[in-house]
């Protein structure tokens, strides 16, 4: 067995399959409960059969894992070979996750530094890839963590979404809010701030909110190098459309990446969720 530190993060991450497999990071799921129903996020929901659920207005809300699923996960990558567990989360501000992690910890049978990164979507999945290449090429638990925290220190996220009532209904924004954004009848761009989502501008038109939410990412990568990240829910040509008009208009883009959020976040956004992640390298 090999000696290393390893990575883990959890399933809002959105890191694609492929990616995590490529650099050995460990995902632990989030709960979905739709009705009576508890589903673990990435294997048991799909984006999809969540945004149809939202429509119809059933109930759902989100559960973090249990600190036991995080000590299984610990345990598993410790006798996988690694000597030392870099562990990180989405936002404590959105989630118990972190609480649940830091819990688990405490009984690992390896040391487990478990990292708060203030972040959610592949905000998180870029400082969870910060940290594997970091651990790939020799690196100390002390130096993964600097880069992971070095990459959520430079990392902006913003949303634009059709309403704020979701985010509401699960206390992610402010009540007052949410009503002034529908009495004025605008299409809200929130940012991620602090760790907690804020309303950053109201555009009258969703044609306008998304120019806008193109401009502001444009704005904030530069031409420096830079990753950015596309998200979305229910909203396949939209997202397209931005990642394209991105592509062609931020001269020092390094990756792109374009998907469909899992259905946490999506649980919190609902449909036509867009999001725009950018994180200098």
């Amino acid at each position: 067995m090999s000696r290393h530190v390893a990575i883990v993060t959890d399933s809002t991450a959105y890191l694609p399959q492929g990616t995590m497999e490529r650099h050995g990071i460990t995902a632990v799921p989030l709960t979905v409960v739709l009705g009576d129903r508890a589903l673990e996020e990435g294997t048991e929901i799909t984006a999809r059969s969540l945004a149809e659920a939202l429509q119809k207005r059933r109930p759902v809300t989100t559960s973090r894992p249990s600190p036991q699923t995080f000590a299984e996960h610990y345990r598993k990558v410790a006798e996988s070979g690694a000597t030392g567990i870099v562990s990180l989360h989405l936002s404590a501000e959105l989630s118990g996750t972190y609480d649940a992690a830091v819990m688990a910890a405490r009984e690992a049978p390896v040391p487990v530094r478990v990292i708060d990164t203030g972040m959610i979507a592949m905000a998180l999945g870029f400082c969870a890839l910060a940290a594997a290449e970091t651990a790939g090429t020799g690196g100390t638990m002390d130096e993964a963590v600097t880069a992971a925290e070095k990459r959520a220190a430079g990392t902006s996220a913003y949303f634009y979404v059709d309403t704020l009532d979701y985010l509401r209904r699960g206390g992610r924004i402010g009540a007052a809010q949410a009503l002034l954004g529908s009495a004025l009848a605008v299409k809200p761009l929130l940012k991620l701030v602090g760790g907690r989502i804020e309303p950053l501008e109201k555009v009258r038109t969703a044609s306008k909110a998304i120019a806008r939410l193109e401009e502001i990412a444009a704005d904030r990568a530069g031409s420096a190098p830079v990753d950015i990240a596309v998200h979305h829910l229910s909203a396949p040509d939209r997202a397209s459309a931005l990642a394209d008009r991105l592509r062609a208009r931020v001269t020092g883009l390094a990756d792109l990446h374009v998907s469909e959020v899992g259905a946490v976040i999506g649980a919190h956004t609902g449909p036509g969720l867009l999001g725009v992640v950018v994180s200098p390298r």
